[in-house]
Order: C-alpha cells, then structure tokens, then sequence
C-alpha cells in the first residue's frame, strides 16, 4: 500500500515524455547525416518533420475520445507499441519517399500522448495539484529533446544513425512493460493506492456536472470544443508549439549550417535549450498553483502564466534574428524555452477548469488537434524560408509574431463571462 501512489503515475508519465520527445528529436539530431545519407535538401528536410504530423493531429483527436471511452491505460499502451515499432523502422529507410510513410506512421503512434496524459492527470490528481503534475509530468518532454541531442548524436556519430533508431526503440518497449504494470486507469481500480488518497482525490477533483434529467452527456460535444474559450486555449497553444516545433525541428541545423557548430558540439550544446524548457514546464506549474492559492482565481492564474511566457518567448525568439554569435543566439533561445514551456502546461490545466472531467479527454484531443497543425506547418514553413525566403533570420521573426498572437487571441476569447456561460450548459 502506498501513502502517495499517485507520484508513481508521474513518475510513468514523466518518462513516457523523455522517450516520446527522445523518439521525435532523433530525426533532427541525425538530420546531418540523413541528409547526406539518402541525398535529401533542406526543404525535403522541412516536408520529413512536417508529415509526421498528419498522423499525429489526427491521432490527438481519436485518442483524446479513446482514453475518455477505453480509459488512458490501453490507449497510451496501444501507442506506446506503435510509436516505438516505427521509430525502429526509420533504421531501415532507403529513400526519401521510404521515410516519409514511417514518419507519418510514427505520428500516428505519438497522437494520443498529450491527450492521454492529460485524462490520466484528470483522473489521478486533486485540483490543488492539477498545474504541479501537468508541470512536472510534461517536463520529461523538453528532458528528452535535450537528451536526444549527445544520445542520438554520439550512438549515430559512433554506430550509424539507424543504429540510434533502435535503440531508443528498444527504450519505448521497456517503458511500455511498466506502464502495463503499474498504471491503472483511475485510482480506486489499484489495489496499492490507500483509502485515504483515493478519498483526498475524489474529494478535491471537480465533480462530475450532470444535467437535469441526469444524464453527463446530454450536451453535445460540440458546445464545449467550438467555444470561444475552448477555442482560445487552442490559439494560445498552436501559436506556443509553432515555437517548439521550430526548435524541435531546425535548431540542430541551425547550430551547425548557421553558427558552423560541428555535430559533437552541437550535441552538447543543443541541450541548453532542452534544460531551460524544463525548468519552464516545472516552474510554470508550480508558479500557476501559487497564483491560484493566492487569487483564489483558476482563470486568471493561468492566464498570467500564458501571457508572460508567450511574451518573454517572443521578444527573445525576435532577437535572435539578429544575434551574430553562437553564445548569444543560444542564450536567448535558452531563456525564450524557459518562458515559453510555461504555456503547455498552463493551457491543459486551464482547459481541465472549462471542460467537464467526463469531456476532458475528447476535448483535449480536439485542442491538441488545432494545436499541432502548427507541427505540419512550422517545419515546413521554416524549411522553405532557410531555402528560398530569407534564411533562419525570417524564420525567428515569424516565430515571434505568432508567439504575440497567441497572447491576443487568448485575451479576446478566454474571459470569464465566456467560461461560465460554458460551465452553466452542465
């Protein structure tokens, strides 16, 4: 029995972000070498980190609904499988063509991730500890980009990059058998989790909002996810992940074709940025928690974190634009991860205070859905620009404007009026 089990599904889902981020960075990582490799230019490159999103946006949706109607564990178990088989895969691409379908494969794996940890934090943590777990839990994802750059870069330097796609493969696999172990999908279906947590949970989570008539799904779906406040959190996140999907995807290249970095060095310098992500995701929990026990204002805390971290995000990703040495450029991508990791984690805990806990999985599919449209369109986009519209310096200003539209948008559609006019449908 134990006094605190619920640490144990952080634990699980915090690793499940380090591999999950390690799997998707390996790409960027080996980009070099695949490059040249299977004779592939820069826009190629870009269309390669794009199409793994096709899998994925949609996946973020369907998987959201499957973990509200199957419940989390089968879903992250299924995904987990399938991620990890195609990311093994990539090791045996030929072409361009080849690795194009096992990226849009892998995607598909990947989808449910976000959705599916958020559901779990649903079902698994009280309200007071809701932005301190999505925090500390999504933290493991920028932990595994920051990993992947010395992992994936010195196995690849060492045994090939295709030897590096195994591996972490292998790694998925091993996380998969502990997930199935130890996970349940809600805390009174686990028989080491103590009366006294399953009653501390179930007393300070939200409770379950019931129409008239009795029924918690008589209002459709759509009222909820076409809400403007719905629909704003979606704004705020898609206009974050064009930035971190920016860096996911380029920053590698960027540090050895821009600042003539060699791959050694920009595998250990290429975790800075990572690190300073962490810090970001932790911070913001724990700052977003402090705000709300003091205002006593779920709403406004989480807003306050959105808005500084889209705003420091975006005066440094500006200034990069211009920065001319390497010291300088990672410094200010470094503190722009660290302000701009404070949104995510603000955002799914923002959307578990709009939504009903019964919807949260679904809706959270449909929110991390729009939002990784941005995953199909940064790389790309950022790939044409290096190519033939400017170079990295256009690619960093546009990063910029969108990171201060996500700030306006929330604003105008995120208010409190809107979101209880949304709580008053249940």
């Amino acid at each position: 029995m134990f006094k605190n089990y619920r640490t144990v599904v952080a634990l699980l889902l915090f690793f499940a972000g380090i591999l999950n981020y390690l799997d998707r960075a390996a790409l960027s990582v080996m980009a070099p070498l695949v490059k040249q490799d299977l004779h592939i230019d820069d826009a190629q490159m870009g269309i390669l980190f794009s199409c793994f999103f096709i899998g994925y946006c949609l996946f973020c949706f369907l998987g959201g609904w499957a973990a509200d109607r199957y419940g989390p564990r089968k879903v992250f178990g299924w995904a987990a499988a399938i991620w990890s088989l195609f990311c093994g895969a990539t090791a045996m691409a030929g072409s361009f063509a080849h690795l194009l379908v096992v990226r849009v494969l892998f995607g598909i794996g990947e989808g449910p991730m976000g959705t599916t940890t958020n559901k779990s934090i649903s079902n698994w943590f009280p309200r007071q500890e809701v932005g301190r777990a999505v925090g500390f839990t999504n933290a493991g994802q920028p932990l595994g980009a920051a990993i992947a750059a010395p992992v994936v870069g010195l196995v690849g330097l060492q045994f090939g990059w295709r030897v590096a796609f195994v591996v972490i493969a292998a790694l998925g696999f091993v996380w998969l058998a502990f997930w199935l172990w130890l996970f349940r999908d809600r805390p009174e279906q686990h028989p080491r989790v103590s009366e006294a947590e399953r009653t501390l949970i179930a007393a300070q989570r939200p409770a379950t909002r019931v129409t008239k008539t009795g029924d918690s799904h008589q209002v459709p779906l759509w009222h909820y996810v076409l809400s403007l406040p719905v629909l704003g959190v979606a704004a705020a996140f898609f206009c974050f992940n064009y930035i971190q999907f920016f860096f996911l995807s380029w920053l590698p290249s960027y540090l050895t074709d821009f600042q003539h970095l060699d791959i050694k060095s920009m595998s250990l310098i290429g975790i800075l940025p990572w690190l300073g992500a962490t810090i970001g995701f932790i911070g913001g929990g724990i700052v977003s928690d402090a705000l709300f026990r003091r205002t006593g204002n779920f709403l406004l805390s989480r807003k306050l974190v959105i808005f500084t971290g889209l705003a420091v995000a975006a005066i440094c990703v500006m200034l990069t634009a211009w920065a001319s040495s390497v010291t300088l450029a990672v410094s200010l991508i470094t503190l722009a991860s660290v302000f701009a990791y404070m949104t995510p984690q603000a955002c799914w805990s923002l959307l578990q205070d709009i939504v009903p806990a019964e919807r949260i999985g679904t809706a959270g599919g449909f929110v991390h859905l729009l939002a990784n449209l941005a995953g199909i369109l940064s790389p790309a986009i950022t790939g044409f620009l290096i190519q033939y519209g400017g170079g990295y310096s256009s690619a960093f200003l546009l990063a910029s404007v969108l990171a201060l539209t996500g700030m306006v948008l929330l604003a105008l559609f995120v208010r409190e009026r809107s979101v209880n006019m949304l709580r008053s449908l249940a």
